[in-house]
């Protein structure tokens, strides 16, 4: 799943990179793969600890919504 280049997917993507980099995780953590596709976000990649997992889902689920994140 590679990510989609319409304005809406690309801002939805950016801002939640922007939170992740601004939030201290590790290099790991600030380095996830983020992908929307249709509003819809997929997270993949490894966290160093489900703590940091938990941020970067929170911070998605508050951009994105909570239904529209995997």
């Amino acid at each position: 799943m590679d990510q989609y280049e319409n304005q809406k997917d690309v801002d939805i993507t950016a801002k939640i990179r922007r939170q992740v980099v601004d939030t201290k995780m590790s290099i790991n953590a600030q380095n996830v793969k983020i992908m929307t596709q249709n509003g819809k976000v997929t997270l993949r990649g490894p966290v160093e600890s489900a703590d940091e997992r938990n941020q970067i889902v929170k911070i998605a689920h508050n951009v994105a919504g909570e239904k529209n994140v995997d």
